[in-house]
């Protein structure tokens, strides 16, 4: 029999509200600790504001995760601008490291380093948020055999993680925010059995590059869960790859419009029809990268609205 007394937390998007939420509600005894990542950028020179709003929010003192801190039931980590949040048994990591889908901190390191530490004493929770990063370390936490809660889509302000997770993992919980906190307090009171769940996994080079450093790229295929890795260690679900290959691609258009339009104010500068002729094509084909963007970026805005 296994009680369980981790809680990881991941949130994007409409997550500091569904935090503050979660967090009123457990009790000043709660026997767990609690990890959170909200995806937050690089804050205001590396400070987040997020530990004191949840400390304001509920009766557990939130901080800022320390490297080496121990890890204490009744307290809540949340993780620093900057830095993957993780663990080790009974210990707390706060690291720099390959970024996740682009992101640092990310969802997916800290379930997957809890699962690796506790096992089935992790519960991994998923909040609102865009795309698709914590799917994959949910899903390492059931292998573990540990408990996976799922905020109700219908009540996340954005449903697109919360659905990646139901697609992807069975859940063993899909609640609202209203009962969230009081089935977490009874699940870290309750002992329960676990079993772990062997799935191979299949790791094949494909023909793509990492978007962030050029890489090659390896698939990663474990049941259901498929990610992009690169040699750094850079790691993409298919929907933050799809994201990231967007960005490159609107930037490279953007970049080529720049030098369409230099060129052609040099032409201009020339007397000659040629080169003023020359100047004109190329300003036509600069107008046509403006509508060809702006069609691909309606396109992937509609594309977005659909899966969130």
């Amino acid at each position: 029999m296994t009680k369980p007394d981790i809680i990881v937390v991941g949130a994007s998007a409409g997550g500091v509200e569904a935090l503050r939420q979660l967090v009123s509600g457990f009790p000043r005894d709660l026997p767990a600790a609690v990890f959170v990542v909200l995806h937050i950028g690089n804050g205001l020179n590396g400070h987040s504001a997020l530990p004191a709003i949840l400390s304001s929010a509920g009766r557990l003192p939130a901080i800022g995760a320390n490297d080496g801190d121990r890890i204490r039931h009744g307290q809540i980590y949340v993780a620093r601008p900057n830095c993957h949040l993780m663990m080790e048994p009974g210990i707390v990591r706060s690291v720099d490291g390959p970024k996740v889908n682009m992101t640092r901190p990310a969802i997916n390191p800290l379930f997957r380093s809890a699962a690796a530490a506790y096992g089935a004493r992790a519960i991994g929770v998923i909040l609102t948020g865009l795309l698709d990063d914590g799917t994959a370390g949910l899903a390492e936490i059931k292998r573990k055999g540990g408990l996976a809660v799922v905020q109700n889509p219908t009540d996340a302000l954005y449903s697109c993680m919360p659905e990646n997770a139901l697609r992807h993992v069975q859940a063993d919980y899909v609640l609202t925010l209203a009962d969230m906190p009081a089935t977490l307090t009874r699940l870290v009171q309750t002992p329960r059995t676990a079993k772990e769940v062997v799935e191979p996994m299949i790791r094949t080079l494909i023909k793509l590059t990492c978007p962030e450093c050029r890489g090659p790229l390896w698939e990663e295929k474990q049941g259901s869960i498929v990610e992009y890795r690169c040699r750094v260690g850079h790691l993409f679900s298919p929907l933050g790859l799809s994201r990231e290959q967007q960005v490159t691609v609107e930037r490279e258009i953007y970049a080529a419009i720049v030098a369409l339009e230099e060129s052609a104010e040099v032409l201009e500068t020339l007397s000659t029809e040629t080169a003023k002729e020359d100047a004109r094509f190329r300003r036509e084909q600069a107008t046509a990268l403006k509508e060809a963007l702006g069609k691909m970026n309606g396109d992937s805005l509609e594309d977005a609205v659909k899966a969130s």
